[in-house]
């Protein structure tokens, strides 16, 4: 397969240079290749933006939704090659893959749903004879930069919300993701959307992504990656006044206190941990154990990391593939020397059938380290988890909150004052009691506190809040 721009209602290829992008799993394998732009071929975008969005916005929401509901029903027709396209692009199981496109048919759907609900309120004046009311309006020209680690999920978390508010959408996805990206634009590009409506760009961040960010004629900008581009994301959006969000990184606990189901636990938490080999914002990597329970604790997750099926990611029965590239191997890698140079290990997972052709990192727990160390305090977005012991709650909450991030945090109790008490006292933008700290859902509000997300939200009706502006109207009659 080779990479496309999707711009104006119309297909063409950069030539800007050319990425062999090789299966992660199995790197004797080409996938495709991604062809990249410059400067020229994004503002050409950002124009047949700009010129499609008075005609979508004035289109009325019922049938802004219709659209939406097309581009869900062809991408569930399609879910299978998807699936299978991203598996080989960046390495995530084909089980959990075919999941992660179904949810995007579930958003598609629900913001759909979006186009017929209400958009304000009516607000009481205080002045005799004047009806006063708020109404949501589109900001313009949304730009839509996604990562590789959901290659389905996020650019539609994105998407989505900002067409069904009235906005038109450039989107840049990750060079990793970007096959899947072109393949989700063929699938869209049948649902007969307004030419222009929703844009396609494939290029460097280092390239398009900066042009997008410092020179593009936009109104808003929604980012999902490393803290490090975020809060670049941020400098430059609010250097121009442009509306962003930026989600970022994670360093996300999960407690697990006395009273806690320990079977129900380790599931919850190995689950956390290790799925998609930890490339998630919310994988769990700080595993806090009160000290009464931490042997037994240790190892029964020893022994459930022990039977971790680590295989090419197109296996049907892969807990975890591989890390999604040479990069991430490389960083991965790093922190592991410094785990079994510094930490205890506590458990390895097995090697997978042809580690040596894929970019395979073993599952890892380990222990020894104290709260201000490196592997405690910095996102490793791999398959690598720190046991740390506390003695009771109250230090529990206290190494929780002792990280400049706070995107997801769980605890496992069957008190439900040490639960109410966890939900109130983490620090964190998502809290959960008895479930993993990954992911959430859809109809739900997602993002972080302090260095882990820009303070906004994504998903459910906070979308709708960012995607649009508040317009006070009111009117004197008689």
């Amino acid at each position: 397969m080779e990479s496309r721009n999707w711009i104006g209602g119309e297909w063409s290829k950069p030539e800007a240079g050319t990425l062999e992008i090789r299966n992660p799993s199995d790197l004797t394998e080409t996938v495709g290749y991604v062809h990249l732009s410059g400067k020229a071929e994004l503002f050409a975008a950002v124009d047949a933006a700009r010129s499609a969005q008075p005609k979508w916005a004035a289109m009325t929401g019922a049938a802004r939704g219709e659209c939406l509901y097309r581009m869900a029903d062809l991408l569930e027709a399609h879910v299978a090659e998807v699936a299978i396209l991203a598996s080989s692009e960046m390495g995530k199981p084909i089980a959990e893959m075919r999941g992660e496109v179904a949810r995007g048919v579930q958003l598609l759907r629900y913001y759909a749903a979006e186009g017929v609900r209400a958009n304000g309120q009516i607000i009481p004046s205080a002045f005799a004879n004047v009806k006063q009311y708020s109404v949501r309006v589109p900001l313009g020209v949304a730009a839509v930069i996604t990562p590789w680690n959901f290659p389905a999920a996020i650019p539609i978390w994105k998407i989505a919300p900002a067409l069904i508010c009235g906005n038109t959408v450039v989107w840049k996805p990750a060079e990793n993701g970007c096959l899947t990206a072109v393949k989700l634009a063929e699938i869209f590009a049948e649902a007969k959307l307004p030419a222009g409506t929703l844009n396609l760009i494939i290029g460097k961040g280092s390239v398009v992504g900066e042009a997008l960010l410092q020179e593009a004629k936009i109104d808003a900008v929604s980012f999902t990656g490393s803290s490090a581009t975020g809060l670049r994301v941020a400098a430059a959006s609010a250097a121009r006044n442009l509306k962003y969000q930026s989600e970022m990184g994670g360093k996300n606990a999960a407690v697990v206190l006395r009273d806690a189901d320990l079977d129900a636990a380790v599931a919850a938490v190995v689950s956390g941990a290790f799925r998609s080999a930890g490339q998630k914002c919310t994988a769990t990597s700080r595993i806090i154990v009160e000290r009464a329970v931490y042997d037994e604790f240790a190892s029964k997750t020893a022994e459930a990391i022990a039977k971790l099926c680590m295989a090419n990611a197109k296996t049907e029965g892969a807990y975890l593939g591989p890390v999604a590239s040479l990069e991430q191997f490389k960083s991965v890698n790093g922190f592991v020397e410094t785990a079994l140079a510094e930490a205890r290990t506590v458990a390895v997972g097995s090697r997978a059938d042809g580690e040596d052709e894929g970019y395979y990192i073993s599952p890892l727990l380990v222990e020894g380290v104290s709260a201000d160390h490196q592997l405690v305090q910095e996102e490793v977005f791999g398959p690598l988890a720190v046991l740390l012991p506390a003695d009771n709650l109250d230090e529990a909450i206290a190494l929780v909150n002792r990280t400049v991030f706070g995107l997801s945090a769980s605890v496992f109790t069957r008190d439900l004052n040490n639960a109410f008490r966890f939900l109130d006292e983490a620090e964190a933008g998502m809290v959960r009691v008895n479930q993993e700290t990954g992911g959430v859902e859809y109809q739900a509000p997602f993002g972080g506190m302090k260095d882990s997300s820009s303070h906004s939200r994504e998903q459910g009706q906070s979308a709708l809040e960012f995607y649009s502006h508040l317009k006070t109207c009111a009117i004197q009659y008689r």
